[in-house]
């Protein structure tokens, strides 16, 4: 999801992901990588997941972290993340959506990406939004998961919800 006063989160000079050990890569090699661990054994199954989190900092800005992992059914998987700094947030809900919209855009582009570079194993393919059930994030439920599935997603709320509630969480 692109706003017209804005460019990809995935696009630009400064467009890094980082590995689990912390080597920033682009988002050319996250694919690569992607394709060459299901590579390694191509007769398992595999879920590719995108979360976000994110941080209010006293200023009101927001830190948020993407994460994108590569669940390698019943053994492993490695994972990626991208931090940044956005406006101001006066709301949870707020940052909420906005986390949700930027899980949206990266999946967008990682599965084109994915599918361009001809990703042929078995995989399925989830957005990790970090609300549930207890909480102050209760009442967005529905909204989130309505957003995700209109964009023909699976979601997952917590507490299934790893890659935006442990790994992303991890980061920010």
């Amino acid at each position: 999801m692109t706003n017209s006063t804005s460019t990809s989160i995935l696009r630009g000079m400064d467009n890094l992901f980082c590995n689990a050990v912390g080597l920033k890569i682009n988002v050319e090699s996250v694919v690569r990588e992607i394709i060459d661990f299901m590579a390694m054994q191509p007769n398992r199954h595999y879920t590719i997941v995108v979360g976000t989190d994110s941080q209010l900092l006293p200023s009101k800005h927001a830190d948020f972290v993407s994460a994108i992992v590569v669940h390698r059914v019943g053994n492993g998987g490695k994972y990626f993340w991208r931090g940044f700094e956005l406006g101001m947030f006066h709301t949870l809900r707020d940052r909420i959506i906005k986390e949700v919209l930027l899980s949206l855009e990266v999946a967008h582009d990682l599965l084109t990406r994915l599918k361009e570079a001809g990703a042929a194993y078995q995989w399925d393919f989830e957005i990790h939004a970090d609300v549930g059930e207890h909480g102050p994030t209760k009442a967005l439920i529905q909204e989130v998961t309505g957003m995700v599935r209109a964009h023909r997603f699976e979601v997952k709320t917590k507490p299934g919800s790893y890659a935006a509630t442990n790994v992303a969480d991890r980061h920010v």
